[in-house]
């Protein structure tokens, strides 16, 4: 069998390219291709169709791999290298000595975390989705009864992806039933890998999808058609889960005959043809075909599975990454980097060498060349030119979502290989930034194609905006069930050898059960805050009973990540009392003993505020950075306007956080008239009265104000300790600045409040309306005079002094006064801008506020 697989292995690499531009194709975009599917006009459709594959010659030879740039005459030679090398390898050994998962079913995420409240709205999503709606389209391909109705968006009927987001719930089911033994998900996944399964029985041929095999013809007559074969990859993937992560047997069962339809397909195709024609076919997105069929062969060992696995590794793309070429530019990203992680396990499985190089050179590629400070890549869907990333603030199509899933999983296998806390680190900044930050709060099954990352955008107006639960179904989608049912998999691996070794490299609220460890881990994570600068992580330990009971010498080992982005300037570790010597950040805190109950360690980790320049090595870019906070990334609430910054060399000079009282003194003015409700807001640094808005939108956020007291020394623990006193009135997004007055019957105004004028200060009254309720703001420079809203949502808000007992006039300067709207993200801080104040809040808080990412640091 070894021998059968290495002459496939030379075929593969070596003599079948699809040719040098390798899907750089405007159709591979998921966005256009739906638009185009989607589209009426017929000579739109047959012109972009007419880009959709390249032709190469008919029999590539190994220099038709040679990347689209030209190389230079080193290049060329060490290219001619690689190829002997290759043509002669035979078939390596497995590796040895990698870090092994930890079963997910092991790990418990605390409920009330950051990560285990999103892992629960992701729960909810998931059973919300009804069976019969979720297979319709692949009963009406068998030719079965369909009941209930279909889902829309890309899953609808007349969509040529449908059936992808299928695969992926029940990839996402399987890794959350092993996150939380959920029952009633138990039973919707088991109901639909046998309500699957009786569709390939129908048909008969192994063949399984929502849409007919005939789209695999057009795939292999070289016309148009929307990735098939990514389709299959997501239905194989989440059958394969299923029986991986959920122990169902049938599932493995189905994927099996699955893949003998479609070995002897591609074999057809090589046959009739040639094997560059079924290259020359996958011109297009096939997701992670490599990387499931290799999954697969783990599993069974079955030699045809290693081939066709082999088939789909893409020689055009990983060619380039062989030599070291930084041209993945125009490229899409999401049809690559599966490959790349399909590349990773053919490494673990035969030993490759090439592949593991692939593997660590494209991830230094990312990250060097075509990254967000969220460690998130793309625009539009498309890597574009290495080191010119300032070049896409400039839309709202940044970091598809779909990527940052890809990536994590590319930074994971690294991880496991080298134990290296850079990849750790990795994968901690793009979970908090790149994932938490898709779901929109608490609202099951509301996420986001893309991340935009420009100056005053919002997730809410991208192109795609956010989606709904039943109607959208983006590539995205797909991906975003996964990673929040997954939250737990990679905070705990293991080491194998003598005595048992965990590495802890994600400090996230959690409980393992480590039974190779005979012990029960308790992780507790204080919520990072503004105003204590450190993590503090709180680690228990309850040893099995039967060690106990035996009083056996049980000695183990934990190692605990110390990231690169804190310091050792206040960090600590305490063992019972007992103070540890800290390596520098970048490596592990290693304990070596025989745990007890009695046991108790705590970690404080200091977190800083930091700079991170843009990943562009143009000069006049020079100033453009990120701000980051330990790993979490801020983000300004800003609605346009400059985006200066007052740098310096000390960042807590112009950075500071905002103390955890100043939420008590957070405050919205509501008042009822023309039969709604409406609130004081700030637009345009004037004040109108609009519409009571939703939770976590932008009119909320600037509904709310801050009672400043007037005097330094005052404090507000409630919003009735503000009766009587005086207080200035700072918008919640704009820090340092008060709404001031200019008189009587002329608008109130909203200004930097440095310059201490006296109209900036009113003082809470009893409504004049007399209800017991209410609060009028009375100027304390103009004794008799309030904020007035005219009782209308047209009329500008201005100071009116009071003539006589007006009942409207009462009515007028009467409001409500409520808890804010918004609220300060415990990682609060304000940036001293050049021309205002920006407040900084994490990247995954925000839902709709608009904010800004990245910003001009001037001296």
């Amino acid at each position: 069998m070894k021998g059968f697989v290495s002459v496939f292995v030379v075929l593969v690499l070596c003599g079948c390219a699809v040719a040098k531009e390798c899907t750089n194709i405007p159709t591979q975009s998921h966005t256009l291709m739906y638009e185009l599917l989607s589209s009426k006009n017929e000579t739109w459709k047959e012109e972009m169709m007419s880009h959709f594959h390249l032709t190469p010659t008919d029999e590539s030879a190994w220099a038709d791999l040679l990347p689209r740039k030209f190389l230079s005459e080193r290049q060329q030679h060490d290219w001619a290298v690689m190829y002997k090398k290759i043509k002669n390898m035979g078939v390596f050994q497995s590796p040895e000595g990698f870090l092994k998962d930890v079963p997910l079913e092991d790990v418990r995420l605390h409920e009330y975390s950051i990560h285990g409240i999103a892992q629960q709205t992701n729960l909810e999503y998931l059973l919300m989705f009804d069976v019969d709606r979720l297979i319709w389209s692949f009963r009406k391909t068998a030719g079965l009864p369909t009941p209930a109705a279909p889902y829309g968006g890309w899953e609808e009927p007349g969509c040529e992806l449908r059936g992808h987001f299928v695969g992926h719930y029940l990839s996402a089911s399987a890794l959350m039933w092993a996150s939380t033994q959920n029952d009633n998900l138990k039973q919707k996944m088991t109901s639909l890998v046998a309500g699957l399964s009786a569709c390939q029985e129908k048909i008969g041929t192994g063949y399984l999808s929502a849409f007919p095999s005939e789209f695999f013809d057009r795939v292999e007559a070289i016309k148009g058609v929307w990735a098939p074969y990514y389709t299959i990859h997501k239905i194989l993937a989440g059958l394969l889960d299923q029986y991986t992560f959920a122990g169902n047997s049938h599932a493995l069962n189905v994927v099996t005959w699955m893949v003998d339809y479609f070995y002897n397909r591609v074999q057809n195709v090589i046959t009739k043809y040639t094997i560059n024609r079924h290259y020359q076919s996958l011109n297009q997105e096939t997701g992670g075909m490599n990387d499931v069929l290799y999954r697969l062969y783990s599993i069974t060992e079955d030699s045809k599975h290693m081939l066709l696995a082999q088939l789909f590794d893409k020689p055009c793309f990983l060619g380039l990454l062989a030599v070291q070429a930084n041209d993945i530019a125009d490229m899409h990203a999401n049809t690559h980097i599966p490959i790349v992680v399909g590349s990773q396990r053919r490494y673990e499985i035969t030993g490759d060498p090439l592949s593991k190089d692939i593997g660590t050179f494209f991830m230094e590629t990312i990250n060097s060349s075509h990254s967000y400070a969220t460690g998130g890549t793309s625009v539009g869907e498309f890597w574009r030119d290495p080191k010119r990333i300032a070049d896409t603030l400039k839309t709202t199509e940044n970091e598809e979502s779909c990527t940052t899933y890809n990536m994590l999983k590319v930074s994971r296998h690294l991880f496991r290989w080298t134990k290296e806390v850079s990849y750790a680190d990795y994968y901690e900044r793009a979970l908090i930034n790149g994932v938490l930050s898709i779901q929109r709060g608490t609202d099951p099954g509301v996420m986001i194609y893309m991340l935009p990352l420009g100056l005053g955008v919002s997730k809410a107006i991208t192109f795609h905006g956010w989606g709904t639960p039943f109607d959208t179904f983006w590539c995205c989608y797909g991906t975003g069930i996964e990673s929040f049912s997954k939250l737990g998999d990679s905070i705990y691996f293991e080491e194998e050898g003598k005595n048992p070794t965990l590495y802890v490299i994600q400090y996230i609220s959690s409980s393992f059960n480590w039974k190779s460890g005979k012990l029960l881990l308790n992780q507790t994570v204080v919520p990072a805050a503004s105003w204590d600068p450190y993590l503090r992580v709180t680690f228990t330990f309850s040893p099995f009973e039967k060690v106990l009971s035996d009083d056996e010498n049980t000695w183990s080992a934990l190692n605990f990540r110390l990231p690169t982005w804190t310091s050792l300037d206040g960090a600590k570790g305490i063992l019972n009392g007992e103070t540890l010597s800290l390596p520098a950040p970048g490596n592990y805190l290693s304990i070596t003993r025989q745990w007890s109950a009695s046991d108790n360690l705590t970690l404080q980790l200091p977190l800083t505020t930091r700079t991170e320049a843009i990943k562009d090595d143009r000069p006049e870019y020079a100033s453009i950075h990120a701000i980051l906070y330990g790993p979490y990334l801020l983000a300004g609430h800003t609605l346009g306007g400059d985006w200066d910054l007052k740098s310096g060399a000390n960042t807590s000079e112009w950075i500071t956080p905002i103390p955890e009282s100043y939420n008590s003194q957070l405050v919205s003015f509501s008042q009822f008239f023309e039969n709604s409700t409406f609130v004081l807001v700030n637009s345009n640094q004037s004040l109108g009265m609009q519409k009571f808005p939703e939770s976590g939108t932008d009119l909320a956020l600037q509904a709310t104000f801050r009672l400043v007291p007037k005097e330094s020394s005052s404090k507000f623990s409630t919003l009735a300790d503000a009766n009587d006193r005086s207080v200035m009135l700072e918008p919640f997004d704009l820090p340092g600045m008060n709404v001031i007055h200019q008189g009587a019957d002329k608008p109130l105004l909203i200004v930097d409040s440095s310059d201490g004028k006296p109209s900036s200060v009113f003082l809470v009254v009893p409504g004049l309306d007399g209800r017991n309720e209410t609060i009028s703001l009375e100027s304390q420079s103009d004794k008799g005079c309030y904020v007035y809203s005219g009782l209308s949502s047209s009329a500008g808000v201005k100071l009116s002094c009071k003539s006589d007992s007006d009942a409207t006039f009462n009515q007028a300067t009467s409001f409500i006064s409520q808890k804010g709207l918004s609220q300060y993200n415990a990682l609060s801080f304000v940036a001293k801008g050049l021309n205002r104040n920006f407040l900084l809040e994490p990247l995954f808080s925000f839902r709709d506020e608009h904010y800004t990412v990245y910003f001009n640091l001037k001296g």
